[in-house]
């Protein structure tokens, strides 16, 4: 989940054309020749041909918060946001290398847009009602919410229910913030709270039993687990959930619509093998395969 601004997630662009009476009364061919000059207008104006021409296509991107975006072992640049927008590249260039990722914290996410210095925004960015007043979202691509990362072996509880009929006997750690003691008691009222400068410094308390669990995205719990077989559990409850999406700048529909086309056959179409060994590798999830027939997102 973001950071400072994830709080505020309950803080149109609307398109009309029309011949005027000018053009009416141009009547004949000249009125039927003047919405499809406007067409070309438009078309000529879209980021899609813009990024077509120059050859690449420009992300703005993190590199710092696994699974999403960060530095291998390698010192390359990978996760399931870069997966993204590498498909991005491959199905305007056929290459998906031809990309160049501009890295940048959360905080630059909608002046990189708006300012026109990135092309999209592939960034874990959680869609709420303030931001897409400044930018424009495409369809969602992953569901966040929080959970409560445990031990396997060796702590005191053992699920969910145990902790909560535990009560004030719990310890639960997190990041610090504002909203820590808020978050949790949201799922665990009576829990004590314990607020660590990092997520690596409450993982580190959490090894060391000082807390009972550590209150982390679900999308960094699964990585966890991964890289850590038999070690950690996922205490069975999420809440506070939130999408994630991609941004664009707004007013271009040509540009948003292509992404989204995109998107969606990457989850339900010709790139769906792709978008589910992104989720296999990243998050430890294995997708159905689309059912055949009537598309089931419009049942």
């Amino acid at each position: 989940m973001d950071s400072k601004d994830d709080k505020a997630m309950s803080m149109e662009r609307r398109g009309l054309f029309g011949i005027g009476a000018a053009g009416a009364a141009l009547g004949g061919a000249a009125g039927l020749l003047a919405p499809r000059a406007a067409q070309a207008q438009t078309v000529a104006r879209s980021k899609l041909h813009t990024v077509k021409e120059r050859g690449k296509l420009i992300v703005g991107t993190g590199s710092t918060n696994p699974p999403w975006h960060f530095n291998d072992a390698s010192g390359q640049l990978v996760g399931m946001d870069i997966d993204l927008a590498r498909l991005l590249a491959k199905s305007l260039f056929d290459d998906p290398t031809k990309v160049e990722f501009v890295l940048q914290g959360s905080d630059a996410r909608i002046p990189s847009l708006v300012t026109d210095k990135v092309d999209i925004v592939v960034q874990w960015m959680t869609i709420t009602p303030g931001r897409a007043q400044q930018v424009e979202f495409t369809i969602p691509y992953y569901r966040e919410g929080v959970g409560l990362l445990m031990l396997a072996r060796g702590g005191k509880y053992k699920n969910f229910e145990e902790l909560k009929a535990a009560g004030a006997a719990v310890t639960i750690g997190g990041m610090q913030n504002v909203f820590l003691e808020e978050w949790i008691h949201k799922a665990l009222p009576q829990a004590k709270v314990d607020a660590f400068e990092s997520p690596d410094a409450a993982m580190q308390a959490l090894n060391a039993r000082r807390i009972d669990a550590s209150m982390q995205d679900q999308s960094a719990m699964r990585w966890l687990m991964q890289q850590a077989p038999g070690r950690f559990v996922d205490a069975g409850y999420g809440w506070m959930p939130n999408s994630y999406a991609s941004a664009v700048k707004p007013g271009d529909p040509i540009w948003l619509n292509w992404i989204n086309t995109v998107y969606r056959e990457a989850m339900t179409g010709v790139d769906f093998d792709y978008f589910a060994a992104s989720y296999k590798k990243w998050f430890g999830i294995d997708l159905a395969v689309p059912k055949v027939g009537f598309p089931n997102e419009f049942a």
